[in-house]
């Protein structure tokens, strides 16, 4: 016979969306039970890219989740866009005020788990989810094998998915696990972690004629870099100095720190919207409703957007019996979704080289970043989208 749970809100998901809705109702009195196929060292120990807006990284402190956001993470007031072999910074602060913090995503989930187990509150690890079932009704169920291969079912007022790209439980809200709006880019990046103090102080967002780099950071002894590659390249294909060669290429006029390098893997480009991010009582919230090219730092601060709408809804519908609010949570969700999604191809577009592009193609992008670096209205318009349009 299988084990049977019952909670307010079942959360699939122990990533920064479940992790964030579920401290933020704990905090309204909504009991949740959080369950990840994951460990909690796998978790913490995978090393993902953090740029937080300044709206998600006020959400983090305000609420308790996070207090080393702001110690431990590092403020950037402005990027630099690089082409034609110079450099242009974007001066955020200067032109909306604003600012985003360096902050990687794995340190924010150690906090969000720290404060969730300093809460006595029910997370488990090595959990997989199978299916959700009744998804119209009162009464969803999250079908799931425990760490032992043992049957578990829980019993939720409200089931959301927030794991992942490969969401169990989107099935479940839109009738497909694919089912959604796609595009895939013809490109990829190249990314690479160096034991070497950073290039910059700020991010490098470089266009060359050898293709897209990024100059980033992760602590004041380790670089993450990325360059733009073809989808099928094999990580294991180059040596250290073909690699720093490659990357220098691309940022002209940076001279780079290098080190050793000890991680490597190839990011593929792909955007995703989900047909429906609602059905009854089981919802989506992050890469499970979303994904975007990382061009635009939007990934996990898209997620933060809908936890927060969502948090609202779940607050109104079981404290209050209203449902307005949850009905409303696909549209306002999507609203901002696709500004995301549209910034995120914008820059991914006016900075990577296509495969097949022309010389019109490429002077008429050179044309596009002069249009960009010249101009205060466009270079506002950059610095408030990449720094966060106002939280609900």
């Amino acid at each position: 016979m299988p084990t049977t749970l019952r909670t307010r809100v079942a959360i699939i998901g122990a990533g920064p969306a479940g992790l964030l809705l579920a401290h933020l109702l704990a905090a309204a009195g909504i009991e949740s039970i959080v369950i990840d196929q994951r460990t909690r060292e796998q978790i913490e120990s995978t090393i993902r890219a953090g740029i937080l807006e300044q709206g998600t990284v006020e959400i983090l402190e305000s609420s308790g989740a996070s207090t080393r956001v702001r110690t431990v993470g590092s403020r950037h007031d402005g990027i630099e866009l690089r082409f034609a072999g110079e450099g242009h910074r974007i001066d955020f602060d200067a032109l909306v005020g604003r600012s985003v913090w360096l902050y990687p995503q794995h340190e924010v989930l150690k906090d969000l788990i720290a404060a969730r187990l300093a809460g006595g509150q029910d997370l488990r690890f090595g959990v997989t989810a199978e299916r959700v079932e009744d998804a119209p009704s009162a009464r969803p169920r999250v079908i799931a094998t425990d760490a032992d291969g043992s049957r578990l079912v829980i019993e939720a007022d409200f089931v959301v998915g927030a794991d992942g790209s490969r969401s169990v439980a989107r099935a479940a809200v839109s009738g497909s696990s694919t089912g959604g709006y796609f595009r895939e880019y013809p490109f990829a990046w190249f990314g690479i972690l160096c034991e070497a103090p950073p290039s910059a102080h700020e991010l490098i967002y470089s266009n060359s004629p050898d293709g897209f780099a990024l100059v980033s950071q992760r602590s004041a002894t380790v670089q993450r870099m990325y360059f733009q590659c073809d989808p099928e390249t094999d990580p294991a294909a180059f040596s250290e100095a073909e690699l720093w060669d490659a990357m220098q290429k691309r940022v002209p006029g940076t001279t780079l720190q290098e080190g050793p390098i000890f991680q490597r893997d190839v990011l593929r480009f792909r955007s995703f919207v989900a047909h429906e991010l609602l059905r009854g009582r089981v919802a989506l919230v992050g890469d499970a409703a979303h994904t975007v090219p990382p061009t635009g730092a939007k990934g996990m601060n898209l997620a933060v957007a809908d936890v927060l709408i969502l948090e609202r809804a779940l607050r109104a519908l079981l404290l209050d019996g209203d449902d307005g609010p949850l009905t409303a949570y696909p549209e306002q969700a999507l609203h901002r979704i696709w500004k995301a999604q549209h910034f995120s191809w914008w820059m991914t577009n006016m900075l990577h080289v296509a495969p097949d592009a022309s010389d019109f193609d490429r002077r008429r992008q050179l044309g596009e970043l002069r249009s960009v670096v010249e101009s205060t209205a466009a270079r506002a318009y950059l610095a408030e989208a990449y720094t966060g349009w106002p939280l609900p």
